[in-house]
């Protein structure tokens, strides 16, 4: 009695998985190029580095929870804020902008005025959340 046995392929002699392991690392390759995550880009100081701000260079911002700014006690739109802004740092180059954010204040206003004070090259820019009144 003859018995028939099946000849099984050895990997070696097989190339399908050389061809896929080529293609997901050109894949992995393609797609590392496409993953890039920026974020919000900003400057922060070193940990070692202590600047000192003096009071006259420091300008108090707020918004509220329908997302106006307030300078100054004055409520002011985006470009009203925009042009006092630019105003106070043309006399005073060394600006830190302080902001403090109420917590129902909208994101978008938030974000917007993080890219008004990178738009205007605000060196020194900080902001903090209300709570209860009162700011972290």
């Amino acid at each position: 009695m003859n018995i028939r046995r099946n000849k099984k392929e050895k990997i070696a002699e097989s190339s399908s998985s050389s061809d896929i392991a080529f293609l997901l690392i050109i894949y992995f390759i393609v797609i590392a190029g496409f993953n890039i995550n920026k974020g919000f880009l900003l400057d922060l100081p070193a940990k070692d580095s202590a600047k000192l701000v003096l009071k006259d260079d420091l300008l108090r911002a707020e918004l509220d929870e329908t997302g106006a700014v307030i300078i100054e006690e004055r409520r002011l739109g985006t470009a009203e804020a925009e042009a006092l802004i630019r105003a106070v740092l043309a006399s005073n180059p060394n600006l830190a902008l302080l902001l403090t954010i109420a917590p129902e204040t909208p994101w978008q206003n938030v974000v917007s005025f993080v890219e008004l004070a990178r738009k205007l090259n605000i060196d020194s820019f900080s902001f903090s959340m209300k709570k209860g009144g009162e700011t972290i």
